[in-house]
């Protein structure tokens, strides 16, 4: 009795002012498996996400390709651009000739990714493919240079490269910066010896890369990845899989073979967006499909490729019927031919075509693919809207007959188009399960008031029919409140327990964008950011590694009034789910509070007894616009504590107060 008289005290203290909710926790029966899949990333090239981002190339326009062949370039003295080099895909080149006087310089100068940065003590490796076409010797100066130094001389860092003979050679060299440098630049001189030299993909590297891979990517960036422990990981997009025309589309065919010979794609984002326009941004492919399997090997996560479906961005093509800007349905074959192929690639054998352009590339062993997705956000047509009729979904069962038929165990994905709901998404839903699609690709980008009222919105979902795939989404504030601001991120982790609580029907998620260059943004918000030198993550983030790493193995039966707790009237703004971790022996639980107001909560832990401790983890901030930046990277993160669970009549009792607009997590043994 005085032991229940402390509880009813302490419950008072909580109640002081506040209603105290009563969370009801079942850890006696576990509910739906959570798939490993659930939570993970979406990798698309936008906001300099590939080149400028996580791969590591540091050279723009390395081989010439630019529809402007000297972008990003500064060229001087006795040249001339060539285009019958030794790359057919990628067939222009820089010829350097001797300018006729040995003060008077030839050369090239690269300006990189909004400038060529360098840390102090680090290394790079320069690369370049050369010949001398006329015979006899050159040497090649090689230095990293900073142009607004008040020092006399401009060169930091400086190596000597010598070219012999008429034959195109791969020729490399070490680095060394004494220095860090924001805004440097690359400068070559056709030094010394008179010899014309013609030079071709020009590459600088840090050679401390993620897994110290030559081709590879920023380190920094990629461990920001690996630590999301991504369940799957999404790639290569989003719009550029549709293109802003079926030539721009992604076609994973140029993406893979040697890296020297990856054709130029144009980027369709350098120019959506007036307010935000880059005409220097192409994909040199150089991080392709063999790097995006990789990197799935390598963070433990499903891999789930997106290829074009022959349909180019319905968005700015809206006429399904154009010719020349999508594909006829008769005209479908090479399409699917390449999603035959792609699944080759991935899984084949080394005597197979594709399986051994996989082998070649330095990987004999299958990637072991078990999803595919067909189309990103396209969408049939009603007689309200163009009545075009199924212009998606007709595509997609030729997709779906010939894969099936040669793969059967590969499960397909399909999309409800771009939209979270209205006719084209009410059009599209029930074709997916007429379709049989394994699962369908749901997107939706929406504001504070969308997020604070949907916490039902997988509750009421057909559990007979295909599995969701939460493929994009965002908080987008309104009032221009577009940017990683704290409070939009709280949201998207009430929305999660949504997710989380209906693991039955939703078996991945992934948020997006996931990256952005701080100088070369399109969109935003974003998880993470960078420049050249620095990153940050960002509070959603943050969000999502909290739910990647405490995902559980079951879902568990958590409500309040015998209700799910999403939000709904007399909750005052609480969000919360449960689920069983059979890997660590805990039960953990997720509340967000998006009320301004502190929430006492009393969580009635069914089935377990006695008293413990509870490990915390809280997201808590008092500024609703506050963000983390390169400055600050830190300013808001996630905070880790420890709550005191008691000994209850018939249940283990935590009794905690959660602050107003505050995500906290518990995780108590059971």
């Amino acid at each position: 009795m005085k032991h229940l008289s402390t509880l009813l005290l302490l419950a008072a203290s909580l109640t002081a002012g506040a209603q105290t909710h009563v969370l009801d926790v079942n850890t006696k029966k576990l509910g739906a498996p959570v798939q490993p899949t659930m939570y993970g990333i979406f990798f698309e090239d936008i906001n300099y996400a590939a080149d400028g981002g996580l791969y590591a190339e540091m050279v723009k326009n390395r081989s010439f390709e630019f529809p402007q062949h000297l972008m990003g370039w500064r060229a001087y003295g006795n040249f001339d651009v060539k285009n019958d080099g030794p790359f057919e895909r990628n067939p222009h080149y820089v010829r350097l000739k001797y300018s006729g006087h040995s003060d008077k310089f030839t050369g090239l100068e690269n300006e990189g990714f909004f400038g060529i940065s360098t840390k102090k003590d680090a290394t790079y490796r320069f690369s370049v493919w050369a010949r001398c076409p006329e015979g006899g010797k050159s040497t090649l100066e090689v230095s990293l240079v900073d142009n607004d130094t008040m020092g006399e001389d401009q060169r930091f860092a400086t190596v000597k490269v010598k070219v012999s003979g008429t034959e195109w050679k791969k020729y490399t060299a070490t680095i060394t910066s004494p220095r860090t440098e924001a805004n440097g630049a690359l400068r070559i001189f056709l030094a010394g010896d008179k010899a014309t030299t013609d030079v071709e993909h020009i590459s600088l590297f840090p050679t401390d890369t993620w897994k110290g891979r030559e081709n590879g990517m920023r380190k920094d960036l990629a461990q920001a990845l690996a630590d999301m422990h991504p369940g799957v990981f999404r790639f290569p997009g989003g719009c550029i899989v549709e293109g802003t025309d079926l030539e721009t589309r992604y076609q994973w065919k140029n993406t893979v073979g040697p890296v020297e010979n990856r054709p130029l794609n144009e980027n369709r984002w350098h120019y959506t967006f007036g307010y935000r326009f880059f005409p220097d941004y192409y994909q040199s492919y150089g991080l392709g499909f063999f790097e995006f399997f990789q990197l799935c090997e390598d963070f433990g996560s499903e891999a789930l490729p997106v290829i074009s479906c022959g349909l180019s961005c319905q968005f700015q093509n809206p006429d399904p019927t154009k010719a020349g800007v999508h594909v006829a349905i008769d005209d479908l074959e090479p399409y699917i031919q390449d999603a035959l192929d792609l699944i080759e690639f991935a899984n084949g054998d080394v005597n197979t075509k594709w399986g051994k352009v996989r082998a070649d590339m330095g990987h004999p062993a299958p990637f072991n693919l078990k999803f595919l997705g067909v189309g990103n956000e396209q969408w049939d047509y009603d007689e309200q809207h163009g009545g075009f009729g199924p212009v998606f979904t007709a595509r997609l069962k030729k997709f779906s007959d010939a894969i099936r038929k040669k793969y059967p165990n590969i499960k397909l994905i399909g999309t409800t188009g771009p939209n979270s709901e209205g006719w084209d998404f009410d059009l599209l839903q029930p074709r997916m399960k007429e379709l049989k699609v394994d699962l369908y690709d749901e997107h939706y980008y929406r504001n504070e008031e969308w997020f604070l009222t949907h916490g039902l919105r997988y509750d009421s979902y057909d559990r007979k029919g295909p599995k969701v795939f939460a493929g994009e989404y965002a908080c987008h504030g309104s009032n221009k409140h577009k940017w990683n601001h704290y409070y939009t991120s709280l949201l998207e982790a009430a929305h999660m327990t949504g997710i989380e609580r209906n693991a039955d029907i939703v078996h991945m998620a992934t948020y997006a964008p996931l990256f952005a260059h701080v100088e070369g943004w399109q969109w935003r918000p974003d998880a993470i950011w960078y420049d050249n030198l620095r990153m940050f993550k960002s509070v959603s983030y943050y969000v999502q590694q909290l739910y990647a790493m405490n995902k559980g193995t079951n879902v568990l039966q958590l409500t309040m009034n015998k209700k799910p707790v999403a939000g709904q009237p007399g909750q005052d703004g609480l969000f919360a789910s449960s689920v069983w971790d059979a890997n660590t022996g805990e039960v953990i639980i997720k509340v967000v509070n998006t009320s301004d107001k502190t929430q006492p909560v009393s969580i009635q832990l069914q089935g377990m007894k006695g008293a413990r401790t509870a490990q915390t983890i809280t997201l808590s901030h008092s500024g609703m616009d506050d963000e983390n930046t390169l400055d600050n990277p830190e300013k808001i993160i996630p905070r880790p504590g420890t709550c005191k669970v008691d000994a209850g009549k018939g249940a283990s009792l935590l009794l905690d107060n959660i602050p107003a607009l505050s995500f906290r997590l518990y995780k108590v043994k059971k």
